[in-house]
């Protein structure tokens, strides 16, 4: 069936439907060559259209155990050439599968190239995916369909769980953890006691961790003030790490503000620089908010730069056991060049 992504200026990029399923969301670009799979069940793509800027995907299949979580939370996936005939030793099925199987819009054979630059050169937008021949009164009450900022609501989990058995207990505040996030803080000797994003701070303390963990999470930081409220009352009492969305609920408890991106950061290749060595990671993003580093309190001692756009992409608070990234260091996809970082984290638990 033919399908069309409309943006919300007018621009239309033809494509094929996977299957009758109209969406609607924030269109965004992720620009990694492989790890569509971790990708697509990533957390803080809910209500997003993902435009996939490597022209071939679904080539190496499905590997169940490399999910982010329990199912995909995007609107929507956008890809030039969906192959239906995937090789790969791993291989559990093909990506086609998958997608109708959780009923995620699709538009393949497009010109996803022409999409990113749409992207680049307006900034993110409102769009829809819809059959070509779809009604202009059907697609307008699309558009005209409010988009969800209460998503975090959506991804975290709904009652407390465990994880790991390792010498530091770790309260994970979720706001959509990726599993991979789980599994290095087990890997280095965690055991996670994981907490839905709106449980009260005296409920967290109460437990008595060795540390607070604030995980990546979809939305803008502003639309949670609720949350940042409870942030603000464990600041302080235990060392705190914080990833992504983690590090902007930091930012704004300690008194900055946040901005949005333009287009965003999303992808495995993003190049960041450590100020304080001078080495530069290569690392895996995805967000669409920094911090804005001039808001931030005196005794904030910023970390790393990003060095496409200068932004903040991590800092630490000594005085207050905080430390902090914009990017994401489980990878998943993407480069493990800085899975130190929850070394450090240990190190920080060790000496407190």
């Amino acid at each position: 069936m033919k399908g069309v992504l409309i943006l919300e200026n007018g621009q239309k990029f033809y494509g094929q439907l996977l299957m009758e399923e109209p969406a609607v969301g924030e269109v965004v670009f992720n620009t990694g060559m492989t790890g569509y799979q971790e990708t697509f069940t990533d957390p803080s793509y809910a209500g997003q259209i993902i435009t996939m800027t490597y022209p071939l995907i679904g080539n190496y299949g499905l590997f169940h155990e490399i999910e982010q979580a329990d199912r995909p939370y995007a609107a929507g996936f956008v890809v030039s050439e969906l192959c239906d005939q995937p090789s790969n030793w791993q291989n559990e099925g093909e990506l086609s599968t998958f997608i109708r199987t959780h009923h995620i819009s699709c538009l393949y054979g497009v010109d996803t190239r022409a999409v990113t630059r749409a992207i680049r050169s307006q900034g993110v937008m409102k769009g829809v995916i819809v059959p070509a021949d779809m009604a202009e009164n059907a697609i307008k009450e699309l558009f005209d369909t409010p988009l969800e900022t209460q998503v975090v609501r959506r991804v975290t989990t709904k009652e407390i769980q465990h994880m790991g058995d390792g010498k530091f207990h770790v309260a994970v505040m979720d706001y959509g953890a990726k599993r991979n996030i789980l599994r290095e803080l087990v890997h280095n000797g965690c055991r996670l006691t994981i907490f839905p994003a709106e449980t009260k701070a005296e409920d967290v303390l109460a437990v008595n961790p060795d540390g607070i963990f604030l995980s990546n999470g979809p939305g803008d930081p502003k639309d949670v003030p609720y949350i940042v409220e409870e942030v603000k009352k464990m600041i302080g009492k235990k060392p705190i790490f914080g990833i992504c969305l983690g590090l902007q609920m930091l930012g704004q408890a300690l008194g900055g503000k946040t901005m949005k991106l333009k287009f965003g950061h999303r992808g495995a290749n993003h190049p960041v620089k450590d100020v304080r060595t001078g080495r530069v990671y290569i690392t895996s993003q995805n967000h669409g908010y920094v911090v804005d580093e001039k808001t931030l309190p005196s005794d904030v001692i910023i970390t790393h730069r990003n060095l496409h756009d200068n932004t903040l992409e991590g800092f630490e608070c000594p005085s207050k056991k905080i430390m902090c990234v914009q990017y994401h260091p489980e990878a998943s996809p993407g480069p493990t060049d800085n899975l130190y970082l929850f070394e450090q984290f240990i190190k920080m638990m060790e000496e407190n």
